[in-house]
């Protein structure tokens, strides 16, 4: 693969918000991202107080862009807004990139005015997106408001539970300051491509990781081609396309809200079933949360299929983990499955480059014959996932019926 190309995952957490890994410091951070094979990383939480003054005294500015061990760092953060518009409570997380300090201090001045930011990494506010866009600009119009995991359903711009119906509905006049949408784990770009008022708009992926694993970090992440990594280039790659060669996807239904059910009930179904038992489940009775794949057929204006012009690829890949788990009991963390990861890292560099690159006959030499072949149909996304749904991931369980590989690997 060209050298030039980037690996960039621009949203991720810190030890600060809730529900995260304590390793979730730049230290580790730093460590496993190069392990996976990453360039770039954001920070995550520049909001959260103690997390910022230690980013400030760790980062190291360099070039355009914030260095720490060797890596680099994109200044973000996450935040949460939760508001009435249209008669309707919305829950709407938002991720923020920004160019440098500065610029950070002046956001979290604003964030001061409307509540408290120490709390938790990804913070509340009530007020609204719209405000958010507006305030965002008049700080600095180099600031990046990417709608996070946009179909998410309860805290998604375009979530079934809380969301809108399109971009234009949720920012009004301040829509031409968006120019790109995170997927989430639970879409991929052949979904999203299936509605006309995304045409204009990058489709961007990252891992939200909580932890700084490998089967975590870097699960989602954005391929530039780049000779110089700094803030303006990520910027004016992602508003223009311009140099964004692919992302890199998990199989949607491996997302832990691909398909409508109820966790507690352990159902769920596909849109076709959802709407035969008009989104009741058939254990409790109550509604389902509808999941992502319905409620992109619900807004979809292009039939499934559609390839437009001119985008960003995408590559659908499980995270190694994930792959070598499978044949040893589906443990992610077992010593074997470690010794395994271990031993593929020290021979081939890193996890993105054993994932996209390397020849079976190379895997063969390390691993399983087996388990290499699925590496393989994993680099071209014939594996078989059980769909997530209801805050459940979806689970690896076979591969497809497919074609000779021949066809795909020569």
């Amino acid at each position: 693969m060209n050298e030039d190309i980037v690996f960039a995952d621009l949203h991720l957490h810190s030890s600060y918000a809730r529900a995260c890994s304590e390793k979730m410091n730049l230290e580790v951070l730093s460590q496993q991202a190069k392990i996976k094979g990453l360039n770039i990383l954001g920070t995550g939480d520049f909001t959260h107080p103690k997390w910022l003054e230690e980013l400030k005294q760790k980062l190291k500015f360099n070039n355009g862009i914030y260095e720490f061990n060797e890596m680099n760092f994109v200044l973000q953060a996450e935040i949460s807004l939760i508001y009435k518009q249209d008669f309707k409570q919305r829950r709407i997380h938002h991720l923020i990139l920004a160019e440098n300090f500065e610029v950070v201090d002046q956001i979290n001045e604003f964030l001061d005015k409307k509540g408290r930011r120490d709390y938790d990494g990804r913070p509340i506010f009530g007020f609204s997106s719209v405000e958010l866009a507006e305030e965002m600009m008049k700080i600095s119009k180099a600031i990046m408001i990417i709608p996070a995991h946009a179909w998410t359903p309860w805290y998604g711009i375009f979530g079934s539970m809380s969301g809108f119906d399109s971009l234009k509905e949720c920012f009004q006049e301040k829509t031409k300051y968006i120019y790109s949408i995170e997927t989430g784990l639970s879409s991929d770009p052949q979904m999203n491509w299936r509605l006309s008022f995304l045409d204009g708009i990058t489709l961007i992926s990252n891992s939200d990781a909580h932890s700084p694993w490998p089967h975590r970090l870097g699960r989602e992440a954005n391929a530039f081609s780049m000779k110089e990594i700094n803030y303006q280039n990520i910027v004016e790659s992602i508003r223009t396309r311009k140099d964004f060669l692919f992302t890199i996807e998990v199989d949607p239904g491996y997302g832990k809200y691909h398909f409508d059910g109820h966790r507690n009930c352990n159902f769920s179904c596909d849109p076709k079933e959802s709407a035969r038992i008009k989104s009741l489940c058939p254990k409790c009775g109550k509604i389902l949360t509808i999941g992502v794949l319905n409620r992109v057929q619900e807004l979809a204006d292009r039939k499934e299929g559609y390839n437009p012009d001119n985008v960003p690829d995408y590559k659908s890949i499980l995270p190694l983990h994930e792959i070598i788990a499978y044949f040893y009991n589906g443990n992610l963390f077992s010593t074997k499955v470690k010794d395994i990861y271990e031993l593929l890292i020290e021979k081939f560099g890193n996890e993105f480059n054993i994932l996209l690159n390397v020849e079976k006959e190379e895997l063969k030499k390390i691993v399983d014959a087996k388990v290499a072949e699925m590496i393989i149909k994993n680099r071209y996304g014939k594996t078989k996932i059980i769909p997530g749904y209801d805050g459940v991931y979806g689970k690896l369980i076979e591969d497809k019926e497919q074609k000779s590989m021949k066809e795909f690997v020569g």
